[in-house]
């Protein structure tokens, strides 16, 4: 954004600036390092309670609940104010955080982690409704540019975290670790936030939109349990039925997630938000990988954390190198991102199942390849979200940003559901170990790769898209990068 008065990093970082600028970072930080936590430490956690072939629950509520969470920031900022609606906020993560640390079995496990994705999504989406309101325009681009950085750091940081407390025996306290944290960010927050209640006028709620959304990864989560794959066919019919039940709500509805007309067939729209979400279901497939790393190729959680993790630092990196491009190079951006990801995808498919002895010779293909899915979908990111509001009406620019958190975050609840019930099919849970591991890494990896194959129609849909004159290919900063 280009405004008259120039702004420099050292004003972000100056007087009541630099305490709402670590307020609001602070935030985003610590919901983007406890995913990282949870996915380094969930081998050991069903080693421990069980509850293997609810693996990948553990993901799609907390990002259901995330999704929740963020659609209610705003009303909770307009009712309660900025101290008011943080204190809650960090209430109900500190609580999740809790049931996460004592939790028995697996079932109590996954309501801590649903409580706890639903605050992580108030801080979450209050970081960045908070930026307009305490800070001057002109600081806008470098406070998110700040935020955004967060996820850069949680993968340097959450990885270390949960592997050190896995290694040690001892993952609960990776859990119980965050309730002092959090409390003494409460009290940061309380102290450094604007008092009152603060202009900011609540959107409607698209709440038969929300459970539509909410229900239809459920649904498929729920399907994967079963090991009839007539019943996992059977959820997944129920919940494009759901899908097209929300695509019809949308079209005459006041309270809207997308932009008007955006699922509309052929629309411009349409072809940018089905590439996200493909993009973004292609990379879910990391939720298994420390749990792989560690039963075939004899990883520690450390190790296998952090590598698990070179998908989220190949998306950063892409984003830098490609963040600048223009006119053919963004074309070019766009439509090689889907094809680095499918070939990412079948790398990982040929070469994860084969156990090995864990040597560098053995794993550096593996971490080529997880780097290159995480390439892949960067590469194209801060061009297809550019484009996204770009091409939206005036009047649904609002919607428009707060729907790019929600495509996202929807693909990753929706894959990680997907997910789950790949594995389930594939024996991973019975027999379960190395057999069970073998076959589902294989079958995983490969139905996963349908997700880019199918991208690469409709990215080069969106790279051909005629754009308006003004501010065509300026990228603006993303909500989220590297990470859901």
């Amino acid at each position: 954004m280009k405004t008259d008065d120039k702004s420099r990093w050292g004003d972000l970082f100056s007087g009541q600036n630099a305490a709402s600028a670590l307020a609001l970072s602070l935030g985003v930080g610590l919901h983007a390092t406890n995913i990282l936590v949870a996915t380094t430490i969930l081998p050991s956690v069903v080693q421990d309670i069980g509850g293997l072939d609810l693996y990948a629950w553990n993901t799609t509520l907390f990002v259901v609940a995330s999704i929740l969470g963020s659609a209610l920031s705003a009303r909770l900022l307009s009712h309660y104010g900025a101290r008011g609606a943080y204190l809650v906020a960090s209430l109900f993560f500190i609580i999740g955080a809790m049931l996460c640390a004592l939790a028995p079995s697996m079932p109590v496990m996954l309501i801590g982690r649903t409580v706890q994705g639903f605050g992580g999504g108030l801080i979450f989406a209050l970081s960045y409704a908070m930026v307009s309101l305490v800070f001057e325009q002109r600081l806008w681009p470098r406070a998110m540019a700040l935020i955004s950085a967060m996820w850069g750091i949680a993968t340097l940081v959450g990885p270390a975290v949960g592997g050190i407390f896995a290694e040690l025996n001892a993952w609960r306290w990776a859990f119980g670790i965050l309730l002092p944290i959090m409390l003494l960010y409460a009290a940061f927050t309380f102290h450094t936030l604007p008092k009152g209640e603060l202009q900011q006028q609540a959107a409607p709620l698209p709440v038969i939109q929300l459970l539509l959304l909410a229900g239809a990864v459920l649904v498929v989560s729920a399907g994967s349990l079963a090991d009839s794959g007539w019943v996992n066919v059977g959820g997944i019919i129920l919940a494009l039925l759901m899908m097209v039940w929300l695509i019809r709500r949308e079209e005459y509805s006041a309270a809207r997630l997308l932009p008007y007309s955006a699922l509309r067939r052929g629309s411009a729209l349409a072809s940018l938000y089905i590439t996200v979400l493909l993009l973004v279901i292609g990379m879910t497939s990391e939720i298994f990988v420390p749990y792989f790393l560690q039963t075939l190729h004899g990883q520690s959680p450390l190790i296998s954390g952090y590598m698990a993790a070179m998908m989220a630092a190949g998306w950063t990196l892409a984003e830098i190198l490609s963040s600048g491009w223009r006119s053919a190079g963004i074309r070019r951006a766009i439509i090689s991102g889907p094809i680095l990801v499918l070939i990412g995808l079948l790398a990982l498919a040929i070469l994860v199942p084969t156990s090995s002895s864990g040597h560098w010779l053995a794993l550096w293909p593996i971490m080529v390849a997880l780097t290159l899915v995480g390439f892949g979908i960067g590469f194209g990111w801060p061009h297809l979200l550019t484009r996204v509001l770009q091409v939206t009406p005036q009047e649904d620019k609002s919607i428009a940003g707060a729907s790019i958190t929600t495509v996202q975050m929807f693909a990753t609840a929706l894959g990680a559901a997907l997910a789950g019930m790949v594995t389930n099919l594939a024996v991973f849970n019975s027999p379960g170990g190395v057999a069970g591991a073998t076959n589902s890494a294989h079958w995983l990896f490969l139905a996963f790769a349908v997700a880019p194959l199918l991208a690469i129609y409709t990215a080069w849909r969106s790279a051909a898209i005629a754009l308006p004159e003004s501010g065509a290919g300026e990228p603006l900063p993303t909500p989220v990068s590297g990470e859901y």
